[in-house]
């Protein structure tokens, strides 16, 4: 009959193989996973409108919707898709064949079907800005903040991203350790100049007559803005037009507005004079339309709602370019940039550009070769110095085997809780792995160094103790980097701390059992 030490053994090795199987399921690694996946889906666009959804950033990476085909010729990579796209008819319908369905899709005039597009992941493990590719923004609010006010400006950003169309976000505050509040904003696969002037403005959009205000953006006095193609787009009675350097399009768009607001617009109209200009008549004052205070158009308000309290109002504007697709694609992007801020209103305060990072995929992608093959070469340098230290197969190999335990289980734990892997969590598993060995090597020394003496539970008593005190001065000082540098540093922080503890409390423990039971 086992004693209760040999089940002691038993149920720490268990334990261990069963903190691996539960990490291995959430890191769901597949080798042949076909198409590309989709990032996000532009509101109103081709695709949206024949139902392809935005994902959800709670999906895991492989539940994301992937594009097998386009027309029947098989989409494996992003260059791919972009060939198949770029050779396509205008006007014609084209077939897009997914994961969840098949959909049929009218090719516009600039050939894009508003999806962003990434390679197909190929595990649940989410990777950062640093391998991933896209923009980090770190803001700071212009005046000081109540923490409920920062709430609000962190969903009211969240809510303009969202609603721009950028679905793969993270928005969260942090601080420095003076307490100073910031807002660090992580968007993957995106670019700075798309997202610098939505996220830096305060946004405050307001409609004057004269020194007047008829309405503000925001849901109090605008209940609905159009942005589908009936109401919104380029302008068809103003169009594209060519200057010397480049071309000008105009857009339009129709906005609902409260009935306190229309009413608001009859008292101001209500007092102006009525101008003829051919079979047309005008009031004598334009309505401005003010973005942070700047005016971005104005338009001629018509005789006929002079005192009336409409609430159906058209709101235009403008983008240039160097040929007239760029300008097209300048002039909704402006159009899809004010539709946002007038639903979402303005913020609570002015937010200061601190910092702003943009890594391009290809570098990222170098990055993600670079760090495996660091990986790899720590991996070796380890085999090679445990081998010269003790040359017993019987030891190294459990030690290798703990080793690449600990890294699992960090990647099923990161993989399960959505946490991003950038260059900091890959250095703080590196650093795992480092105090990983010399746990494992004091735990061996104490065990091989005391092989004459019968008392193994001393020696285990020994051996541990070192460990947890080495683990316990290394968790504090984990604590204060997860707040240093505005958060920058916390996946560093987050992947040791987390490392450590797996190491410590599961797969250390079961190396300590089992070396215990060989050199018995």
């Amino acid at each position: 009959m086992a004693s209760i030490k040999e089940i002691v053994v038993q149920w720490k090795v268990i334990l261990l193989l069963i903190f691996l199987l539960f990490a291995l399921v959430a890191i769901h690694p597949r080798f042949n996973v076909e198409g590309v996946a989709i990032r996000s889906v532009q509101p109103n666009s081709t695709a949206s409108i024949v139902g392809v959804e935005n994902p959800s950033a709670k999906l895991t990476p492989l539940q994301r919707e992937r594009i097998l085909s386009l027309n029947g010729e098989p989409v494996s990579s992003v260059e791919e898709y972009y060939a198949l796209t770029s050779q396509v008819p205008v006007n014609q319908t084209v077939r897009l064949q997914t994961t969840k369905s098949t959909y049929s899709l009218i090719v516009p005039a600039h050939r894009d079907l508003g999806l962003k597009i990434y390679p197909a992941p190929h595990s649940n493990l989410r990777k950062g800005l640093d391998l991933e590719g896209g923009t980090r923004v770190l803001l700071e609010p212009e005046t000081a903040i109540t923490p409920d006010e920062l709430e609000l400006t962190i969903a009211s950003l969240t809510e303009r991203l969202n609603v721009y169309g950028l679905s793969d976000v993270v928005v969260r505050s942090a601080a420095d350790l003076t307490g100073k509040e910031f807002i660090l904003i992580e968007i993957a696969g995106v670019t700075e100049d798309e997202v610098r002037d939505l996220l830096a403005r305060q946004g405050k959009f307001e409609a004057k007559i004269g020194n007047e205000t008829v309405f503000f953006g925001g849901k109090k006095d605008i209940t609905y803005v159009c942005r589908s193609a009936d109401c919104s787009g380029i302008d068809p009675r103003r169009g594209c037009s060519r200057f010397a350097d480049g071309y000008g399009c105009n857009f339009f768009f129709t906005i609902t507005l409260s009935p306190e607001a229309a009413q608001r617009q009859a008292r101001l109209t209500d007092g102006l004079t009525v101008i003829k200009e051919g079979d047309s008549g005008y009031l004598s004052a334009d309505i401005g339309m003010f973005l942070d205070d700047k005016e971005v158009d104005h338009l001629k308000i018509g005789a006929e709602l002079k005192g009336r309290a409409s609430t159906n109002i058209q709101i235009s504007g403008s983008g240039t370019g160097r040929t007239q697709a760029d300008a097209a694609a300048a002039t909704l992007q402006n159009m899809k940039r004010l539709q946002t801020i007038i639903i979402t209103g303005s913020l609570p305060t002015k937010l200061n550009v601190v910092k702003l990072d943009t890594i391009s995929p290809s570098l990222g992608k170098e990055f993600l070769n670079n760090v495996m093959l660091v990986g790899l070469l720590a991996v070796l340098a380890v085999v090679g110095v445990v081998s010269a230290r003790y040359r017993q197969w019987k030891v190294i190999l459990p030690m290798i085997f703990t080793l690449l335990s600990e890294i699992v289980l960090v990647l099923g734990f990161a993989a399960f809780v959505g946490w991003n892997l950038d260059l900091a969590a890959i250095a703080g598993i590196i650093i795992m792995v480092g105090t990983g060995v010399d746990h494992l090597i004091i735990i061996t020394d104490e065990t091989v160094r005391g092989e004459a003496i019968s008392d193994w539970k001393k020696k285990m008593k020994n051996a541990m103790g070192i460990v947890f005190g080495a683990f316990l001065t290394t968790a504090t000082g984990m604590i204060p980097l997860w707040f240093a540098g505005a958060g920058l540093l916390k996946g560093f922080a987050f992947t040791t701390l987390v490392g450590l503890c797996f190491g410590v409390l599961i797969a250390r423990s079961a190396y300590a059992a089992m070396i215990e039971k060989i050199m018995e």
